[in-house]
C-alpha cells in the first residue's frame, strides 16, 4: 500500500468511527507534506502540537489522556536503516511502565555499544518531562547489594568452615563466573560479608536470594551435598481454604448461586455508588488500563451489585453469593496490604427478603455462639440491618439495601445483603 493510500484509510477510520469522526478536520488539517528535492517523493507526516493535542484527547472517549505524546515512525525505509556508515543511532522506547522501560532501555544501550567504534560508548540524553522537571537517560549506574556470607551457605546448604576466608574467596571466584563483581567487607561483628555490584544489564537480580542462586548454578547442584531434612511436614489443605469451601457448601444447599467477580473495581463503585466516603483505606492502582479497574475492592457488595443489574431479567428471586478475597491496608505487613477472606451473599425479590438472609445467617452462625447487634450503616436502609459478632469481635453485618444504593446500580427491585469476615472464625 502507498503512503498516500495509507493516510486515506487512516481519514476514512476516522471519519466513519462514531467518537473520531468529529475530529476528521482537525486530522486533515494537521497534515504537513514534505518534498524531498533529490528524489522528489512526497512525504507526509500527521504531526500533532501538544498545546492543541491536550485539549483534543480530553474529549475523546477512548483517548481518555492528557500529556501524552507519541509519534510513531510511520516510514521504517532507507532514511533511517543502519549501515556501515551510520555512525550516530538515537535510541528511543515509550512505554506506561517507567521502571520496565529503563531496564529494556539500559539492556538494549548496553549491549548495542558493545559494537561501537569506541565500545561503551553511551551519549545521554536530558528528557525534560511536562511538569519541568528533567531526568538523565540512560541511566547505567551500578547497585550495591550487601549479602551475608553464613546465608548463602545456609540457604544452598553448604556448611561453611572455621576459615571463612578461603571460602569467601571460593564464593567472589563463583559471582564472577556470573559476571557479577564482588569485594569482602567485615560486619561489625566479625562475620564476613560480601558487597555485589550489579550491572544494568542484571536487572533480574532484586534480593540477596537472586545472588544465592547464582552462587548455587556456578558451584553446581550436583557438588551440593545431599542431606534428610531436619524436619518433617505433613503435607494439607490450607485452614481458611478447608473453612472456606464448607462455606461455600453451605450457602449452595441453602439454594443460592455462586458469583465470581473481579477484585478490581472503579472508584465509584467502591465509594460512591455504595454511599461510602473515601476515607483513604482503598489500595488505587497507578495508570489503570480501564475505568472499571482503578481501586482494589475492600467489600464484595459491589461486585454482587453488578452481577445482579446484568442478570435482574432472570426469574425471581435470585440468590447469588460469592466467597472471596477483598485487599485492606495493613502496614504491619511488608507490602502495605493484605488480603482478606470474606463470603456475602445477595438476595433479589419482589420484596426485601430480610427474613431470608438471616435464616442464612442462623446457619451459617448456629454452632458459632454469635451475638447480632444493631448498627447504622450508610449502604443499608435504615433500621432494617444488623451487625454480627463472633466472641465478641464484630465479624460481618446484613441487612436490606438501601434504595439509592440500589438506583445506582439500575435495580428496581428490593434486595437484602449479608458480608462476613471468614477469618475472624477460624
Amino acid at each position: 500500500m502507498s503512503m498516500v493510500g495509507v493516510f486515506l484509510w487512516i481519514f476514512h477510520f476516522s471519519d466513519t468511527d462514531r467518537y473520531m469522526g468529529k475530529y476528521t478536520v482537525v486530522l486533515i488539517q494537521s497534515v504537513v507534506v514534505y518534498m524531498d528535492f533529490k528524489t522528489y517523493d512526497v512525504i507526509m507526516y500527521l504531526v500533532f502540537v501538544l498545546v492543541n493535542l491536550v485539549n483534543l484527547l480530553s474529549q475523546v472517549h477512548y483517548l481518555n489522556c492528557i500529556r501524552v505524546l507519541l509519534l510513531h515512525p510511520i516510514i521504517n525505509g532507507a532514511h533511517s536503516a543502519i549501515s556501515l556508515q551510520t555512525r550516530n543511532v538515537f535510541i528511543k522506547y515509550t512505554a506506561t511502565n517507567l521502571t520496565k522501560v529503563k531496564i529494556v532501555l539500559n539492556t538494549y544501550v548496553t549491549m548495542f555499544s558493545e559494537y561501537c567504534q569506541e565500545k561503551f560508548e553511551v551519549e545521554p540524553v536530558t528528557v525534560v518531562h511536562s511538569d519541568g522537571c528533567t531526568s538523565i537517560y540512560p541511566d547505567p549506574s551500578i547497585t550495591n547489594m550487601k549479602v551475608d556470607l553464613s546465608n548463602i551457605s545456609g540457604s544452598i546448604g553448604v556448611s561453611l568452615p572455621e576459615q571463612e576466608v578461603p571460602f569467601l574467596l571460593e564464593f567472589i571466584h563463583l559471582l564472577k563466573k556470573m559476571q557479577l563483581q564482588t569485594e569482602e567487607s567485615l560486619s561489625q561483628s566479625g562475620k564476613y560479608n560480601i558487597i555485589v555490584s550489579i550491572p544494568p544489564t542484571r536487572s533480574d537480580i532484586l534480593h540477596p536470594h537472586d545472588v544465592m542462586e547464582g552462587v548455587a548454578i556456578t558451584y553446581g547442584y550436583n557438588n551440593i551435598p545431599k542431606s534428610k531434612p531436619k524436619c518433617l511436614t505433613k503435607g494439607g489443605r490450607q485452614p481458611l481454604n478447608k473453612f472456606s469451601d464448607k462455606i461455600r457448601a453451605e450457602t449452595q444447599l441453602a439454594g443460592y448461586l455462586k458469583a465470581l467477580t473481579w477484585i478490581l473495581c472503579s472508584h465509584e463503585e467502591n465509594f460512591s455508588m455504595l454511599k461510602q466516603v473515601d476515607l483513604g483505606n482503598a489500595i488505587s492502582v497507578a495508570n489503570p488500563c480501564s475505568s472499571e479497574f482503578q481501586v482494589v475492592r475492600n467489600s464484595l457488595m459491589s461486585g454482587l451489585l453488578k452481577t445482579l443489574k446484568h442478570n435482574k431479567d432472570h426469574a425471581k428471586p435470585i440468590k447469588i453469593f460469592e466467597v472471596g478475597d477483598v485487599v485492606i491496608i495493613d502496614e504491619s505487613n511488608d507490602v502495605g496490604a493484605a488480603n482478606n477472606r470474606r463470603l456475602a451473599a445477595l438476595y433479589c425479590n419482589v420484596y426485601s427478603g430480610f427474613e431470608e438472609i438471616m435464616g442464612l445467617v442462623e446457619r451459617i452462625m448456629t454452632i458459632m455462639g454469635s451475638l447480632k447487634l444493631h448498627l447504622k450503616l450508610t449502604e443499608f436502609f435504615p433500621n432494617r440491618q444488623c451487625s454480627i459478632s463472633f466472641k465478641v469481635k464484630k465479624i460481618g453485618n446484613f441487612g436490606i439495601v438501601h434504595p439509592e444504593v440500589l438506583s445506582e446500580f439500575k435495580i428496581q427491585d428490593p434486595c437484602s445483603f449479608l458480608e462476613i469476615d471468614i477469618p475472624s472464625v477460624l
